[in-house]
């Protein structure tokens, strides 16, 4: 395999709705590529892309697979990403490692939510978008009406490269407006016959040509000139400036294809290798540290960024990567920026699926693949020797599906914390935590169907039997009057006793509030002489302000911090769920000492019951966590959203119109986002998304409240 300079290097993500038909085209693209000497099948579980455990059981990919075809002097590297947006890690991945998006739309369904999806992510990281109508093979298609959906939904930018001429069951020809010809396939398909458009077509190509001829000027002040000057341009002039406005994203050629009869396949490589921008075309990445760093073959020292880990069997794990500058050579030392440790590249390879194709050098801008690494994580940025680059510029979505998870065998507990992680390396948009305060392992994902897919994995796979739990929710205790209490600790057992007495009061904190003055509870009125402020943040958020009043040595300065931890552990503990407590001032104020039986542990008790016991009397309530929620709905379906998150004590902050749809701003407590992403999926018709993000934490209504506090009566009842 020859060495490609970065100029030859396309990168492609092939992005689209689930059952679009993308590993099919890849399939197709690798077969014309001679790849492979044979076409794999979705139904037949042989494909290249689709090579896991879990994909071929349930016949849609998981994981987005590099693979790679040479053509017409260019290497085409192409991720080949899932469709169903609970996998939208892979699409986030490949489309931060391309500078190409294919987006492939199902003819016969159109304008679906997960076109959208894939548009909308394209859109997020400024990719160019080539889109190809797939499936024109099938009965009831209008491709006609498919680009008019897309031209309504993202405007005059979205111009026909090519038209079908007999759509439906018996489709073998396009008009191809770019090259002015019709293309013909057999009924095997593969390469067209070319001849001159038939008459009847004439007049529809000419006036497609002249739109696209048009659009392709717009993008160049010199070809609009040329344009209006000559009234048309060559293929040169028309490539070159579909070419400047892929790269600003001004135009969206719209390609045909039959995939499964590989049927335009061949043509839409051909365009991508002549007009598609290199990794040179495009902006310079930014390391960590803001620097930009040019995708630079001869003059930079090598850097390079792993993107995915896989875990093969027999193997382990396979890194990819790719190069951001220099060239990375078969052997090189490198050093691991984010971790310190050097690593020697013994082999190199370009990957196809688990096929890999060993060489001895790639350029700035190629994708590649080694094995058997020491210490590099998906993340990890490898440096030669003259560079310093650290590079972490994916960034995942936030997670919107939640699950407690555990081994049916308490015993495996490690062993599956041990496989989760490994997964994760795998699928960054899984979070793992294991909660202190819920006493559970929280698993995070991007859906129902993305969480039931690593059950599947770890127990067909790794043979590990795990159940999903619903997750309690974090809530929060506070208070909302002032409150005070008194408590001796007194304890005589033969000997030095125990005697510790603090007189507290406690009122809720808010920030920037002034020193505490006067208090007044019943007749009695309590002046404040501050000596001392203490602030703690909480970890669990919030605070916990201590104010040390104390007047004529009552308590000495030594038990100050005994009293505060005390304090403290309460605040661990709330009396009404047993939740974290947080945003609380306590006043000590007064006590009394023993000369002799007085210590640290006796102030450390007394503090904390008379912390107890004002927290019950300062109206304690529970505070629930809230989240900003953003849905993305078809105006036909907002109705139906909006019922349902109104059904989950949402609060709606407002909507209005985006890019064809309509955004839905909410603020929605967490306890009600449980099964959200599986009843968003319903209720749309999976042509909603959302996005949710933690806001704040606010009180429970009263009824919620009293709810919470029977159930965990019930739970301390049955612990005694």
């Amino acid at each position: 395999m020859k060495t490609y300079q970065t100029s030859e290097i396309r990168n492609i993500a092939i992005i689209g709705a689930s059952g679009s038909g993308k590993t099919t085209l890849a399939e197709a693209m690798l077969l014309e590529g001679g790849t492979i000497k044979r076409r794999g099948t979705v139904e037949a579980k042989n494909t290249v892309c689709d090579y896991s455990m879990v994909e071929q059981e349930y016949g849609y990919s998981v994981f987005s697979t590099p693979f790679f075809v040479e053509w017409n002097g260019k290497k085409l590297n192409f991720i080949d990403c899932p469709g169903a947006d609970d996998f939208v890690g892979g699409a986030v991945t490949a489309l931060n490692v391309s500078e190409t998006a294919v987006i492939l739309v199902n003819g016969q369904y159109g304008l679906d939510g997960g076109t959208m999806n894939a548009f909308r992510n394209a859109e997020t990281y400024s990719k160019p978008v080539v889109f190809a109508v797939n499936q024109l093979d099938r009965d009831q298609i209008d491709y006609e009406a498919v680009v008019e959906q897309l031209q309504a939904a993202y405007g005059g930018q979205v111009v026909k490269v090519q038209y079908p001429v007999n759509a439906g069951t018996g489709f073998n020809q396009v008009i191809d407006v770019l090259l002015m010809k019709r293309l013909t396939w057999k009924a095997e398909g593969g390469t067209p016959e070319i001849d001159d458009i038939p008459a009847d077509q004439q007049a529809k190509a000419e006036e497609l040509h002249a739109a696209l001829v048009e659009a392709a000027a717009e993008n160049d002040e010199a070809l609009m000139e040329k344009y209006f000057e000559e009234g048309d341009l060559s293929m040169e002039d028309v490539r070159e400036g579909i070419r400047k406005g892929l790269i600003a994203r001004g135009i969206c050629p719209v390609f045909c294809v039959s995939a499964q009869k590989d049927m335009g396949v061949r043509r839409l490589m051909e365009f991508l290798g002549d007009v598609a921008p290199s990794p040179a075309d495009v902006e310079a990445l930014k390391d960590s540290d803001g620097k930009e760093v040019p995708y630079d073959s001869n003059n930079a020292a090598a850097s390079i960024f792993f993107f995915k880990t896989t875990v093969e069997p027999h193997i382990g794990e396979v890194n990819y990567f790719k190069v951001i500058s220099g060239t990375l050579h078969e052997g090189d030392d490198l050093v691991n920026a984010d971790r310190g440790s050097k690593e020697r590249l013994a082999q190199i390879f370009c990957a196809s699926g688990s096929n890999r194709t060993q060489v001895t050098e790639l350029k700035a801008g190629d994708l590649g693949v080694t094995v058997k690494l020491k210490d590099v994580k998906t993340g990890n940025t490898l440096n030669g020797k003259g560079a310093d680059h650290k590079f972490n510029f994916i960034k995942y979505p936030d997670p919107k599906y939640r699950r407690a998870v555990k081994p049916v065998n308490e015993a495996d507990m490690e062993k599956m914390m041990s496989i989760m992680n490994r997964i994760r390396e795998e699928d960054p948009t899984y979070i793992i935590e294991q909660s202190r305060e819920l006493k559970q392992t929280i698993l995070h994902g991007q859906g129902e169907f993305h969480l039931r897919t690593l059950k599947w994995t770890v127990e067909n796979q790794d043979k590990l039997p795990i159940e999903f739990l619903e997750p309690k929710i974090p809530y929060r205790e506070t208070i909302t009057k002032a409150a005070r209490a008194d408590y001796r600790h007194k304890k005589q057992s033969g000997g030095s006793g125990q005697f510790g007495e603090v007189h507290l009061i406690i009122e809720p904190y808010t920030e920037g509030m002034p020193n505490p003055d006067v208090f007044r509870f019943g007749n009695q009125e309590f002046k404040m002489s501050v000596k001392g402020v203490d602030e703690f943040p909480l970890e669990w958020g919030g605070k916990l302000v201590f104010v040390n009043s104390i007047v004529g040595g009552a308590i000495d300065a030594r038990f100050i911090p005994a009293i505060q931890k005390g304090i403290m552990q309460r605040m661990e503990q709330g009396p009404l769920t047993g939740s974290y407590a947080r945003d609380i001032r306590v006043i000590v104020y007064d006590g009394k000492m023993h000369p002799v039986d007085s210590n640290e542990i006796s102030f450390m008790l007394a503090g904390r019951n008379a912390f107890s016991q004002a927290f019950k009397e300062a109206g304690p309530k529970v505070l629930e966590p809230i989240y900003d929620v953003e849905v993305l709905v078809p105006s036909d379906r907002m109705g139906d959203v909006m019922s349902d998150l109104q059904g989950r004590r949402a609060m709606i902050m407002g909507m209005h119109s985006e890019k064809g749809l309509e955004k839905l701003s909410a603020k929605v407590p967490l306890k009600e986002m449980s099964d959200y992403s599986t009843s968003l999926s319903s209720i749309s018709g999976g042509r909603a998304s959302f996005t949710m993000k933690f806001a704040s934490y606010e009180l429970v209504p009263a009824d919620v409240q009293d709810k919470l506090l029977k159930e965990y009566e019930a739970q301390q009842q049955d612990k005694e």
